[in-house]
């Protein structure tokens, strides 16, 4: 059977690769409006970009930051003061949670319906970008919930992150003599 920590280890992975694709895929969208090719019809040929689009690469460039560390903390057992327990991840997730839901509902607003448009490369890539992005939210939501679950259920949150500990031992409970 599966651990916690190997679930969320493996769901942030999965998180780091969806956020690494988005961020490629909002990057070709910037450079895409910076840079519009003579002759465009997008936006009378003027250059513009997205503000979402932006958004979306700073959510995405925080997540390929915050998942390693994650990773980092629950696979070592070293303790890193508040950002290494149970409540400093809740709460780094919870940032993360927002950032990625109004990413991903305002894209959606956007460009949620692209059918009509698909012989051309542009719309294809951002089906592609609000795919990724509600993907993305879906996994953090998990994890998200997971790790609430965790932290009530064993009365963590001021636990450390990695969850090796035992809360009957000396350190963390009354001392018996």
């Amino acid at each position: 059977m599966a651990s916690i920590n190997g679930i969320r280890t493996v769901l942030y992975v999965l998180l780091w690769l969806f956020a690494a694709v988005l961020l490629g895929l909002s990057a070709q969208r910037l450079h895409y409006t910076t840079h519009l090719p003579v002759g465009d019809p997008l936006n009378s040929g003027k250059h513009f970009y997205d503000p979402i689009v932006a958004e979306i690469v700073a959510t995405t460039a925080l997540t390929i930051l915050w998942v390693p560390f994650i990773i980092h903390v629950i696979a070592r057992s070293y303790d890193y003061g508040y950002v290494g327990t149970f409540a400093g991840e809740i709460i780094g997730q919870f940032v993360l949670f927002v950032m990625w839901l109004v990413g991903a509902a305002i894209a959606t607003t956007f460009w949620g319906d692209l059918a009509w448009c698909r012989s051309f490369q542009q719309c294809r890539i951002l089906t592609a970008l609000v795919a990724f992005a509600w993907m993305g939210f879906i996994v953090l939501f998990t994890l998200l919930i997971i790790s609430l679950l965790f932290a009530v259920s064993n009365e963590a949150f001021g636990k450390p992150l990695h969850g090796r500990y035992d809360p009957r031992a000396s350190n963390y409970g009354p001392r018996k003599v």
